[in-house]
């Protein structure tokens, strides 16, 4: 029998929480909505787009040798180039907060209006190439069926069969992944690891293009679904017959941002259309991904198949970072503010998703004074580049087996396993392993 090394592993404590105890914990004047206070965070990430705009331009025509003196002749084209950088920077990070607007929206938060709701997810979110409805649509499913194997619709884990690996041989590999041999974990290696560019590379190319092809080709999409499942096909598996004009509709405002698109380009030229728009377009795209794939993927997330899956368990198999708080504290706070706590109260949103992000910190306390005695993981490692480099390295595949399971590494390592509440012992105290 092959060598098996034991490595040392967290436990969780599956969640036997009941919506009702959760949603009890968070004071009542949490959820009410207001369009107008909304609408205040709505126009101050605009204005502040706009201001980081101008401030670009007016320090654009003060960088020439008339009015700044630099040693060299090449030190003007980059001046303006960092100045142009910085605009994008900081004009796709406000952007984002927009984004999340939008979203709000989309769950009904934004106002206590449908309609008012409905128009402006749908200007905002065609204006940043998402087709609003359908996402929509698809994203409340997320809510639903947050971290379940088959119903999730984003980040779902690919499993071992789906990864093309070999089976899972119990003689020298682990079902949990804590005693895995030196034998499988080379071979794993040489099927799954990466070299730190090789890691690098592949989780920059996510950030850049991962948003797009989600939609457009379902990618980290919930697998059962067809081949060419998208969400701009109003007859795709994800939607029902009555969703088929709202799709049309989000295709319409996808068609109109196409438009506006083309007739900038033709206006303005293809370069000023990528600097003023292009760039911080993709950074929204960027921050996007970073994000939710942060919420939702980590080692020390559990993933549910049916049996096990209820919607409490799901809503809290997430966890709170601090966006850019790798980078310190004034950073976090930054982060938190221009993209409205989004990544900071996300556990919050999972339990009810109609709470506004400006009464979300409120009650993520009175729901986190609920739920850290229970011992439920509620923070991850702040969100940045770092952390995510960490977590594309270690979340690699699930098994095909088991009801709660976690992600493995290249190695066949996982540095969790389930354990349950034993509900039928005097004392509740007693966890039951029941694998």
């Amino acid at each position: 029998m092959a060598t098996q090394k034991t490595h040392e592993q967290g436990v969780y404590v599956v969640p036997d929480v009941t919506i009702k105890q959760l949603l009890n914990a968070i004071p009542a004047h949490c959820f009410k909505r207001s369009a107008l206070r909304s609408s205040v965070y709505m126009f101050w990430n605009m204005f502040v787009v706009l201001a980081c705009y101008q401030a670009a331009k007016l320090a654009d025509a003060f960088v020439n040798p008339q009015t700044l003196s630099l040693p060299h002749p090449a030190l003007y084209p980059f001046a303006r180039f960092s100045i142009w950088a910085l605009y994008g920077f900081w004009a796709g990070l406000f952007a984002t907060g927009l984004w999340v607007v939008a979203h709000e929206a989309g769950h009904q938060a934004f106002s206590e209006s449908k309609t008012i709701n409905n128009t402006v997810g749908w200007i905002l979110h065609s204006a940043l190439g998402v087709p609003y409805h359908s996402w929509r649509i698809t994203h409340a499913k997320h809510h639903a069926s947050t971290g379940h194997m088959t119903q999730d619709q984003v980040f779902v884990p690919r499993t071992r069969s789906q990864m093309g690996l070999p089976p899972l041989d119990p003689k020298r590999d682990d079902l949990l992944g804590a005693n895995v041999s030196e034998e499988v974990k080379k071979e794993m290696w040489e099927a799954l690891g990466d070299s730190p560019l090789g890691a690098t590379f592949g989780f920059m190319s996510y950030l850049v293009i991962g948003w797009p092809l989600y939609l457009i080709i379902n990618a980290s999409g919930q697998a059962r679904y067809p081949k060419g499942t998208n969400h701009f096909n109003p007859n795709a598996a994800m939607f029902s017959p009555h969703h088929y004009r709202q799709i049309i509709m989000s295709d319409v405002g996808i068609f109109l941002w196409f438009a506006g698109i083309a007739a900038a380009i033709n206006t303005w030229g293809w370069a000023t259309f990528m600097v003023v728009y292009g760039v911080p377009y993709l950074w929204v795209n960027h921050w996007l991904i970073l994000i939710t794939f942060l919420q939702h993927t980590d080692p020390l997330l559990p993933h549910y198949r049916a049996s096990e899956f209820t919607f409490p368990r799901g809503a809290l198999s997430t966890l709170d970072r601090s966006l850019m708080g790798d980078l310190g504290s004034v950073m976090g706070w930054i982060g938190a503010h221009a993209t409205l706590g989004i990544s900071e109260t996300h556990l919050l949103h999972h339990v009810c998703s109609k709470i506004p992000h400006y009464n979300a910190w409120e009650a993520s306390a009175a729901l986190r004074k609920v739920l850290e005695p229970t011992g439920i993981r509620l923070d991850g490692a702040p969100g940045g580049w770092s952390e995510m480099y960490r977590v594309y390295k270690e979340c690699k595949f699930v098994e095909d087996e088991g009801d709660v399971i976690f992600y493995k590494n290249a190695h066949g390592v996982a540095q969790m396993r389930p354990m349950f509440n034993d509900l039928t012992a005097s004392d509740s105290g007693i966890e039951v392993d029941r694998y």
